[in-house]
């Protein structure tokens, strides 16, 4: 398949992958603890990574593992008031929904979302509907079946890149039939969603074969457990093994990465890429004046 440029990516540096920032309307969350749930912090946050570099904010109503019963209702009441507001505020910038339930993708992208982050691999089968019928962005997961909000349990694959692969770009295709852009269309390896450490470290060892699909690679390595089990840190001490797995997969052409620590994600980013000599420094003055 012929290479798709993300139509997320920074026009000047079209090569450079980006960042999208985590904003979690949660007060459980596993990182932040619930940094961001009240509306104010929540809006700083978005700023902050605005400023930061960030090119997309993603906005989540519900902790991805088990937890508090969040309903529908109450989900898109975390997120919808929130998006309407983010655009107001920023008029140009991409905004994602993070949810698997198609009424709250309708709801967030009638507010201004302009991408939907299904981690949880079509569960709901209309929610890329909802992205075609409105020409936004989507986000095709793989968690091997797994029930949203589960954790993975002695889980098994014959061979779990080729098993992604298949996977997230047969919903990448079927996005595409039902409306997406598919310059708007992201395959996400999911690191952590039904997959085991050694399933994650496979994935970016291997990381060139889902590029090699064509389609645009997001990746959501931001202090999850298989970096944690890998270096053997516990969630508040996982940043340089993110960062090493993040300048690993961007070298090799992954177009996004959801992070929690946005202006050391686009730092480790904008090295990577210098090193390979697809962007210059930024700026330069030392043995030169």
């Amino acid at each position: 398949m012929h290479p798709i440029r993300s139509g997320f990516a920074d026009p000047a540096h079209p090569d450079l992958a980006v960042v999208m920032a985590i904003v979690n309307r949660t007060p459980d969350s596993f990182y932040d603890k619930g940094a961001t749930y009240a509306v104010d912090k929540a809006l700083e946050a978005v700023e902050k990574s605005v400023i930061q570099g960030a090119r997309i904010i993603d906005i989540g109503g519900v902790k991805a593992g088990p937890g508090n019963e969040v309903d529908p209702r109450e989900e898109a009441d975390r997120v919808v008031p929130f998006i309407a507001e983010i655009r107001h505020r920023y008029p140009d910038l991409a905004i994602s929904v993070d949810t698997w339930r198609s009424g709250v993708a309708d709801e967030a992208v009638r507010a201004g979302a302009t991408l939907i982050n299904d981690t949880w691999a079509g569960h709901d089968p209309e929610l890329v509907e909802v992205a075609g019928q409105h020409k936004v962005g989507y986000v095709c997961s793989h968690t091997g079946g797994a029930v949203p909000r589960t954790r993975p349990y002695r889980v098994h694959y014959d061979d779990v890149v080729a098993e992604v692969i298949a996977e997230t770009t047969a919903l990448a295709e079927k996005a595409a039939s039902v409306g997406v852009p598919e310059n708007l269309v992201f395959i996400d390896p999911t690191h952590d969603f039904g997959k085991n450490t050694f399933h994650g470290l496979e994935l970016l060892r291997r990381v060139d074969e889902l590029v090699a699909t064509g389609w645009p690679v997001l990746m959501a390595l931001s202090n999850k457990d298989f970096v944690g089990e890998t270096v053997g840190r516990d969630v508040a001490e996982r940043v340089p093994g993110t960062l090493a797995a993040t300048s690993w997969a961007a070298a090799r052409g992954v177009a996004a990465f959801r992070a929690h620590q946005v202006v050391e994600t686009v730092d480790t980013i904008r090295m990577t890429a210098a090193i390979a000599g697809k962007v210059p420094p930024a700026r330069t003055v030392r043995g030169l004046v």
